[in-house]
């Protein structure tokens, strides 16, 4: 194995002390992060300068006394030359030996950092930044290798890459490795192999050349943890393969020693069944994934069916005075679910102005698990509320989704304004807005469940981030400044299963949406019942 120290920059730098995490959920958290590191950086550039003059007079006096030492007619015979050399060892050499200055460079880096330290991502958020990698992998059926190359194509299809990046940028052995570890831990081996591959090839081509971004990760480490991940999925012959070529780099380790040992037993006793082909996990609540990740994959432009004449598109002011000098620009996708996206909903001054109130407020969003709320896997951004108060800009939003809605959005008969960013490969899962139980949270507001649902796109991605209507089999493209609105509940105050949506994952860009929620209550003779009990 390798240890590498840099003038104690290692042992600095390699502990991290318990921090906030949830960095990785909002992309504006990490963008707050490469500040963090533009500060480290700077101080970082300090403490070379400081060094680099100070390795420069530790040079010129080696030279100087070096040349003394080659040069023949250097003789302490010479009074001058002898008080030179006492003088030397007496003073400039203990002066040199002890002297504090390198000390005080590290301890300025050192400061720098403690000033950063409760900013900087944790463990959680190193390991919510690989499961992105992973979900981006899966929702979007990338290559591994083309991943780690740079390159967000398709696996083994011959379509163009799904996102052309300005700056190609590739990962190194060990970030390959520490996606794969992250699996790996969790017993995720159809992952963990994959990437644990990746960072073997990677490792291999380079073992031997010192790699200061690698030293933490090495050729024996990806070596150990792919042979077990192979031994765990059932392809012993390979984990054989893989330990005796850890063996050959390491041939004093035990442990690894008595793996072959038992890995050639069991393949000369013939008692165990060859693994088949890896299933990914289902870690999602999903029983419709690959509906829902063939939806993600078209990213919004799957070709439609024969539009109905009643589609199409229409300025529209809903009998509202408000509506009637700039009619609001509707266009209905679908009737069942009803679905309408009206463009330009809203100004690119009003988008920011919305998100600078919400930034400083975000925390990790949550959703319902019976009559609590807790964070999950499948719903990965921030959130931030707004009341009307806020602002004369969340105001005149309200109004005008009122307008166009026709519904009644005063409290209690609306929820107050819900700001989202996304985070790394930031998604929501399906899920449906209106409460399935009646035991949920919404009903604390005693007023009803959640009748329709209006989603406001506040920026552009560069790829991904689509809403995806699973049961409708559509999805809608992330639209700037657009408002989506459906119905939840039917006429009848039933759940519409057909509005089961999902939010699919951001594969490039910073995708920021506002929801509100408009609830039953208030709305009875806005939304009246149907004569058909059935609608």
């Amino acid at each position: 194995m390798r240890a590498v120290g840099v003038l104690g920059l290692g042992a600095l730098l390699a502990w991290l002390p318990p921090v906030p995490a949830d960095t990785f959920s909002a992309l504006r958290s990490v963008r707050q992060a490469r500040g963090v590191e533009g500060r480290l950086l700077r101080r970082l550039r300090a403490y070379l300068r400081e060094e680099s003059a100070r390795l420069r007079r530790l040079g010129r006096f080696y030279e100087k006394v070096r040349a003394l030492h080659q040069d023949p007619g250097a003789s302490v015979d010479n009074p001058l030359l002898a008080f030179s050399l006492i003088k030397r060892l007496s003073s400039d050499w203990p002066h040199l030996v002890h002297s504090d200055e390198a000390a005080e460079n590290t301890r300025a880096l050192h400061d720098g950092f403690e000033e950063v330290q409760q900013e900087l991502p944790g463990a959680e958020d190193l390991e919510g930044a690989a499961r992105a990698l992973m979900r981006l992998q899966d929702v979007y059926g990338l290559s591994v290798k083309g991943m780690a190359n740079g390159v967000f194509q398709p696996a083994g299809t011959g379509r163009p890459p799904l996102y052309s990046p300005g700056l190609r940028v590739a990962l190194s052995a060990d970030d390959c490795f520490h996606v794969g570890k992250v699996a790996y831990d969790t017993g995720d081996y159809y992952h963990s192999i994959a990437w644990l591959e990746e960072a073997v090839s990677r490792f291999r081509l380079s073992y031997g050349s010192w790699n200061p971004e690698e030293e933490r990760g090495s050729l024996e480490d990806a070596l150990d943890h792919l042979a077990f991940s192979y031994f765990m999925a059932g392809n012993i012959s390979h984990a054989l393969t893989l330990s005796r070529e850890f063996l050959h780099y390491d041939p004093s380790n035990q442990r690894v020693t008595r793996n072959v040992a038992k890995y050639k037993k069991l393949l000369a006793s013939g008692g165990y069944q060859a693994g088949g082909p890896l299933r990914r996990p289902n870690a999602t609540r999903l029983q419709s994934r690959d509906a829902y990740e063939e939806l993600c994959q078209s990213l919004g432009a799957q070709p439609a069916p024969e539009r109905p004449p009643r589609l199409g598109c229409s300025y529209e002011t809903n009998g509202s005075p408000y509506l009637l000098l700039q009619p609001a620009k509707k266009e209905t996708l679908r009737l069942q679910p009803y679905i309408a996206l009206y463009h330009d909903f809203i100004s690119d001054a009003e988008a920011e102005t919305i998100k600078g109130l919400a930034g400083p407020w975000l925390q990790r969003s949550v959703v319902a698990s019976g009559e609590k709320q807790q964070k999950a896997e499948y719903r990965i951004s921030k959130s931030a509320w707004l009341k009307d108060t806020a602002d004369p800009v969340v105001r005149a939003l309200e109004l005008r989704m009122a307008a166009v809605t026709g519904l009644d959005l005063r409290p209690p008969y609306a929820e107050y304004l819900q700001v989202v960013n996304y985070g790394l490969g930031g998604h929501y899962e399906p899920h449906f807005d209106h409460a399935t139980s009646r035991k949920s949270p919404l009903y604390r507001m005693k007023s009803g469940n959640r009748i329709a649902t209006v989603m406001i796109y506040l920026s552009a991605v560069e790829a991904g981030g689509s809403t995806a209507f699973i049961y409708a089999n559509f999805s809608v493209p992330v639209v700037k400044n657009a408002a989506l609105f459906w119905w939840n509940l039917r006429r009848n105050g039933d759940g519409d299963g057909d509005t089961l949506h999902a939010g699919c994952p951001v594969l490039a860009g910073d995708k920021w949406v506002a929801n509100k929620w408009i609830h039953e209550h208030g709305q009875e003779f806005r939304r009246p019942c149907s004569r058909d009990p059935r609608d």
